[in-house]
């Protein structure tokens, strides 16, 4: 099982506010789709109720939605009460790679699991107004490489860079 990580965030580790993304990135929402898709991808019950409805389960993926809520039900998706559980159920996938997809809670118990292989990180050359950060990281655990360089443009308002972070295991 190969464990991966997605996220977008502002110059001050930004990203989200009142359950919901900070800006609106199509180029960035293309990458994340395209990355994705025909792959696992792990969200917290608030990140998934944060999509739109006519959206959700993302569509041409396996969506498993983490929440303590015993009886939550998520129509189209796999529901576990923890991230271990979540793990253990896709143990043996050998030919998907499971994405941790947010949010802020469900990115720092990944991270503290030390269950993550790769981050795919977007760098949002701005600072917003955030109530939810993505966890600090040791930068001598990862090695990085830019993969994406997008300037800001009349559908994009902000640049960014896409920088896929590998885990250097000693």
């Amino acid at each position: 099982m190969k464990v991966k990580l997605i996220v977008a965030m502002d110059a001050s580790s930004g990203i989200g506010k009142n359950n919901d993304l900070l800006w609106h990135l199509p180029a960035d929402m293309k990458f994340f789709r395209e990355t994705t898709t025909g792959h696992i991808v792990v969200m917290g019950r608030k990140n998934y109720e944060s999509i739109p409805e006519r959206f959700r389960p993302l569509p041409n993926r396996e969506n498993a939605v983490l929440t303590r809520q015993a009886d939550f039900e998520a129509p189209g998706c796999v529901v576990f009460n923890s991230l271990t559980a979540c793990l253990e159920h896709y143990r043996n996938e050998s030919e998907r790679i499971v994405f941790i997809i947010g949010g802020g809670q469900i990115y720092n118990e990944a991270l503290r699991l030390d269950c993550v292989d790769e981050m795919f990180i977007t760098h949002v050359e701005t600072s917003l107004d955030a109530d939810t950060f993505f966890p600090a990281c040791d930068p001598a655990d990862w090695e990085a490489e830019i993969i994406l360089e997008h300037p800001a443009d009349e559908k994009n308002p902000y640049a960014f860079t896409v920088k896929k972070y590998t885990r250097t295991r000693s």
